[in-house]
């Protein structure tokens, strides 16, 4: 279950509460926008905003709003040294803009409806949330609009928010000017769970399975073989499907949306697969076995070894992995680093924030990569 998820049910069981969202973060910081906690009147909580930093003070302050029933923003500002001594003793260096609303109203209400409705279609939603007034506007703090996954808009903002809303690919922070003032907003981008399709039915894979259980992803597992007996196996699995390698593509729900993993220990299935796969727009495509392997299925497949650039093989990290388990861990890690345009290097090597841009380009994820390697 997602952090979402979760938090969704806890509003349903608890409506008196507080909802606390990160709605701006400048510098360091443990979480980023769009991070969720759910307070409720007791003090138990759902969702998490730091690494246990922000926490405590948040809920002494939900208990406030929820008995006034306004919501307000609260910065967390620990760029200053002496924030170690006087303040909360983050020493994260960032500033956080939390802003904390009674749970039980309209507004909230429509959030955990539509977080609720993106996580029954596996679609993407998109929520932008006023967080800052200047001046004489008729917008308040907590105001929202919400784009929902059938294309449909509710709120009565300005129609330039509108715009950006339908627009935005990834959550961001928008200033802007309006009769009266101005208003800073958070515009989120809810993105449906990831879709892994995993060809093979090993024991290898039972681990990958259970990975993606734990991160809420949306597994199918294809047996290639066809054997009844998968079905039982993979039971933690969304979807089994026993399917012959050259009925993949009548049989499999594959799109732009979908990673996966080619790993039948089959070198036959695998050839017949690859040739099926390579040139689709996958986010991620990765084949389990040693590199010499993969040369041969490519230079079988296609003839031509540019593919290796859409093909991420051998699939994985370099962890040092050797069990069935490490193994997993590490193809898990890596489909997590691509989707996320990330190069899966060590944080500390990293320039910047850890939650800003990548500075390397990754491969295999956008259309126009897809677009410029050669097809067959």
């Amino acid at each position: 279950m997602t952090e979402s998820n979760s938090v969704v049910d806890a509003f349903r069981q608890s409506p008196f509460a507080a909802l606390a969202t990160v709605v701006s973060i400048d510098g360091s910081s443990y979480r980023r926008p769009g991070a969720r906690m759910l307070i409720t009147e007791s003090g138990e909580t759902t969702g998490v905003l730091s690494g246990g930093c922000l926490e405590r003070d948040v809920c002494e302050r939900a208990q406030k709003v929820m008995r006034s029933g306004a919501p307000v923003v609260v910065r967390y500002d620990t760029t200053n040294k002496d924030d170690v001594i006087w303040g909360l003793g983050l020493g994260c260096n960032g500033i956080i803009d939390v802003l904390i609303e009674p749970a039980a109203t309209e507004r909230v209400a429509s959030v955990m409806q539509l977080l609720a409705e993106c996580a029954e279609r596996d679609a993407s939603g998109a929520i932008a949330t006023v967080f800052h007034v200047d001046g004489n506007v008729e917008t308040t703090i907590g105001a929202r609009a919400l784009l929902y996954p059938d294309g449909t808009i509710d709120g009565d903002f300005p129609a330039l928010i509108f715009d950006d809303l339908r627009a935005a690919t990834s959550s961001c922070v928008r200033h802007y000017e309006v009769a009266g003032g101005n208003i800073d907003v958070f515009i989120e981008v809810v993105q449906p769970r990831v879709r892994l399709v995993i060809f093979g039915a090993g024991p290898d894979v039972l681990p990958i399975v259970d990975l993606a259980k734990y991160l809420s992803w949306h597994t199918t597992v294809v047996d290639t073989s066809a054997r009844v007996s998968s079905r039982e196996r993979f039971s933690k699995a969304d979807v089994v499907l026993l399917c012959r390698p050259e009925d993949v593509m009548s049989q499999v729900s594959l799109s732009e949306c979908t990673s996966v993993v080619v790993m039948t220990h089959n070198y036959l299935h695998d050839l017949e697969l690859v040739q099926q796969l390579l040139p689709l727009p996958l986010r991620y495509l990765g084949c389990l076995g040693p590199r010499q392997r993969t040369e041969r299925l490519l230079n079988e497949a296609s003839g031509d070894t540019r593919y290796l650039r859409r093909l991420h093989a051998p699939v994985g990290l370099d962890i040092g992995a050797e069990t069935a388990e490490e193994i997993a861990l590490s193809i898990v890690s890596e489909i997590k680093a691509v989707l996320s345009q990330r190069s899966g290097a060590q944080l500390r090597e990293r320039l910047g924030s850890i939650h800003g841009w990548s500075d390397v380009t990754p491969v295999a994820f956008s259309r126009e990569a897809w677009a410029s390697a050669p097809s067959f």
